[in-house]
């Protein structure tokens, strides 16, 4: 697990994931739980994203985003749990320093990514309700694409600095990280550098990873509230609010958590909750994205009808 490198000093090559085994008696049920959560997770995302590539009707930009943020959910969910479900089942919770980071360099890639995402979402929702004379014109092909591209493009950039400025680390021990995954406070903790200049940065990149979407997410959501409010129907104003409200709840749990767990100083009890705070944005949040962004929406659920429809009669004819 370690070698010896320049006399003493020694470079760890291996880290060990604690994990969920402070609860050994929950392994199983645990292993059954993340199994059913990845399989629901998969299957939800997935279907969103083919029955937006495959129905002409939902090729709009809110629809763009959506499938986008599918693919993401799928991506971002591939890199935790299997790795976690293969700990739980076979007990081995070693993974190499390069393993880690590479697992970190994605996960945190593509939730930044996320962070982005939601807010273009929120600004997409923004311009249909409160400025519907200009959507068409503003929301066009090409500038869909550049926001898609450009929140991948501004969140990996920013983690490749990061992962840069990790790979500079020595790791002389301790190896064992207190996570079920390799998030970046649990592995520099670890580190026998000065750690000042990374944690100032990763401070700073989180910061600004984390707030700005999250505040134009907000600021989008209270212009939109404020139209509903307009609308004369009362029907109308309950499926708009519940509409808006669910998307809220899961914008909040999912920026809240990650203000908590990168952004708001690490006292004892934060510490001993992060797992906690980690499982929302990394387990939950991806989960229950399919159904409150697009499994309740009327278009989608039509769509899904008539796809199911057809294979039924394509079954039939078989």
């Amino acid at each position: 697990m370690a070698d010896t490198e320049l006399g003493n000093e020694t470079s760890v090559k291996e880290f060990i994931l604690l994990g969920f085994g402070k609860l050994p008696e929950l392994k199983s049920f645990l292993f059954l739980l993340f199994l059913l959560i990845f399989i629901v997770t998969l299957t939800g995302n997935i279907l969103i994203a083919a029955l937006v590539l495959a129905d002409q009707h939902l090729h709009t930009p809110m629809y763009f985003f959506l499938g986008i943020l599918s693919c993401l959910e799928i991506c971002y969910t591939s890199t935790i749990l299997p790795r976690e479900l293969a700990s739980l089942l076979n007990g081995d919770r070693t993974i190499s320093v390069s393993g880690c980071f590479v697992q970190y360099y994605f996960f945190s890639g593509l939730a930044a990514a996320e962070c982005y995402l939601l807010s273009v979402m929120s600004y997409d929702r923004y311009l249909a309700i409160c400025k519907p004379l200009h959507y068409g014109t503003v929301m066009n092909s090409k500038f869909c694409l550049q926001l898609a591209v450009g929140s991948c493009i501004i969140a990996f950039v920013v983690v490749t600095i990061l992962i840069c400025l990790m790979s500079q680390l020595t790791f002389c021990g301790p190896s064992k990280i207190d996570h079920f995954f390799c998030d970046f406070t649990p592995v520099v903790q670890l580190s026998c550098s000065d750690t000042y200049l990374i944690e100032l940065v990763a401070f700073c990149f989180a910061s600004i990873d984390i707030f700005p979407p999250f505040l134009l997410t907000l600021t989008s959501y209270i212009y939109i509230i404020a139209s509903i409010i307009r609308i004369p129907s009362t029907t109308g104003k309950q499926r708009a609010f519940s509409t808006c409200s669910s998307h809220l709840i899961v914008v909040t749990t999912f920026y809240g958590t990650l203000i908590m767990v990168y952004v708001v100083p690490k006292t004892l009890t934060l510490r001993n909750l992060n797992k906690v705070f980690s499982v929302f944005y990394t387990v939950l949040t991806p989960m229950v994205n399919p159904v409150i962004y697009s499994l309740r929406n009327k278009e989608v659920k039509e769509t899904l009808r008539k796809s199911l429809n057809r294979f039924v009669a394509f079954v039939r004819i078989l």
